[in-house]
């Protein structure tokens, strides 16, 4: 097998030959201000709008509805700050989010609540995906915004956002949805699709670390997000990092170019499915009804964390999907939204698989996952509580 097996996708992805190639040329030769008034300024200014182009495109929104970032979180950030900030000044208060997004949207609606905002976190079901009769039911005459990510990004379960972005028109509710894990995996089409806000993250799609975009329906009030100069129509200051976003468009056209290997990595995820189930194993969320690459797994009694250290010892990347504090494991708040102690959730592994993946890599994870269960089961038995303590 080869020294390193990529099953982390999810977290990031490796960057694409022709992205970075279309970045070199950026950094090496077009590398002029794009806010510069002479012709070499306007080259790199072209270089921006091209990828504004492909990416508007892609999702089937106009060129001047997608703003560039740094990233998904500064996106999800400018989203929900910004859009919190004009709902104000209509006296609406009240937001609806649920328990498992991200934590760039998690930790924005904390800063909101602290600012008097009052949010209502949705329960989701067992199978990780949001009923839409629950969202109608938490809506209040003050509620002005939503927030839902499209699909999850530890268990990738795909949610109703065409369901829940018609309960929002018909009421009224601006929309934000976070695609971060969606672009690429799933055809997008906004001119149809109820969606006032949409968030994009590079290196999730084969392009940059560092650069992401929004999505800004025509006529949605939203605050800019940084003061300075007049870039991005005046709403998000800074010199554009034009390299990194020639990239983007780049990767988003690529993107677009592989929906075929779905259907192959589909396959690799299923016989992972299988594998897991024949040694005993259980799936976090629906089995079908999710990204082609996620599988969120867990065996009783074995830490994600012991498994992911075990299978790097064999050049094996996944992860535990949890956030890491100072070295203390968290249980994952996205397991635990789905009924989950927190036991139980510390025990989730998340791989997630790309069209670089073969099936021989995944007998070979399979292998190694039955390796560490059975050494374990035979020495301990099925309910001990293995950990890297």
């Amino acid at each position: 097998m080869p020294k390193l097996i990529y099953a982390d996708n999810a977290a990031t992805k490796r960057i694409y030959p022709d992205v970075f190639q279309a970045m070199s040329t950026v950094l090496l030769e077009d590398f002029g201000n794009p806010s510069a008034i002479y012709d070499f300024g306007g080259r790199a200014r072209n270089i921006i709008e091209s990828a504004r182009v492909a990416i508007s495109g892609a999702i089937g929104a106009n060129v001047g509805e997608v703003y560039f970032t740094s990233g998904g979180t500064e996106a999800d950030n400018w989203a929900i700050k910004g859009t919190a900030a004009a709902c104000l000044q209509r006296g609406k208060k009240h937001i609806i989010s649920t328990a498992f997004e991200h934590h760039a949207v998690l930790e924005s609606l904390k800063t909101l609540q602290h600012q008097g905002f009052d949010v209502t976190y949705i329960d989701i079901g067992a199978n990780g995906i949001i009923l839409p009769e629950r969202f109608r039911e938490a809506v209040r005459a003050d509620t002005g915004f939503a927030t839902i990510m499209f699909a999850n990004n530890e268990i990738g379960t795909i949610q109703p956002i065409a369901e829940i972005g018609e309960i929002c028109r018909e009421l009224g509710i601006i929309f934000h949805t976070d695609a971060v894990q969606v672009i690429g995996e799933i055809g997008i089409d906004l001119r149809s699709l109820p969606v006032d806000l949409l968030s994009i993250s590079g290196h999730k799609i084969g392009a940059a670390k560092g650069v992401g975009a929004i999505y800004i329906r025509d006529g949605v009030e939203i605050a800019k997000f940084m003061d300075g100069g007049s870039q991005e129509k005046g709403y998000r200051a800074g010199t554009e990092n034009t390299a990194a976003i020639a990239g983007l468009g780049v990767a988003v056209e690529e993107a677009g170019k592989r929906k075929n290997d779905k259907e192959f990595i589909k396959e690799l995820r299923d016989k992972f499915f299988d594998g897991v189930l024949q040694m005993g194993g259980r799936i976090h969320g629906d089995k079908k009804n999710r990204l082609a690459g996620n599988a969120n797994i867990a065996f009783d009694g074995l830490e994600g964390e012991f498994i992911v250290l075990f299978l790097n010892n064999y050049g094996i990347c996944c992860s535990t999907g949890s956030a890491c504090n100072a070295g203390a494991v968290e249980a994952s708040h996205v397991i635990k939204a789905l009924g989950f102690d927190s036991k139980k959730a510390k025990e989730a592994v998340r791989f997630t698989f790309s069209e670089e993946n073969t099936i021989e890599e995944i007998d070979y994870i399979l292998d190694k996952l039955k390796e560490i269960r059975n050494s374990c089961y035979a020495r301990y038995g099925n309910d001990g509580d293995y950990s890297v303590d």
